[in-house]
């Protein structure tokens, strides 16, 4: 029997709560830019950034996957990607694999558990929309 304990799946799209952590900052032409190193945020983070707007429309968050307390979630996996992924190939976007960004929650990550490659080639493009971020329970 194997009692190792399994570090959860991470969303990379997760919204800015205390004890989510910060993976990415939106540049002035809307791409992710990726941090070395998840730093973990509080909610004195939340409420200075909030005072420039929702900080999802200038940073990127994870926390832990909250599979079915989550309305994208399928029942099986995030919806959200597969619908990211689509808008993508209809868009025309490239969606080469010679190039992978940097990213310090990849191996966790619930995209690239489900798409690998194709959901880090769009990845640096996704800027959360807070108005459609589903309601998350509180911690």
């Amino acid at each position: 029997m194997n009692n190792t304990v399994r570090p959860p799946t991470l969303c990379p799209s997760a919204p800015a709560e205390p004890d989510a952590a910060l993976i990415g900052v939106v540049s002035e032409d809307g791409r992710v830019t990726n941090l070395a190193k998840p730093l973990p945020i509080d909610a004195a983070f939340v409420e200075t950034a909030s005072k420039q707007g929702p900080p999802e429309a200038r940073f990127r968050f994870t926390a832990p996957c909250l599979q079915g307390q989550c309305t994208y979630w399928t029942g099986k996996e995030c919806g959200l990607i597969g619908q990211l992924h689509r808008s993508a190939v209809d868009a025309g976007v490239a969606m080469g694999e010679k190039s992978l960004p940097k990213c310090a929650i990849r191996p966790r990550c619930r995209w690239w558990i489900q798409r690998g490659p194709a959901a880090c080639a769009i990845c640096p493009l996704i800027v959360t929309d807070i108005g459609a971020v589903p309601d998350q329970p509180s911690a």
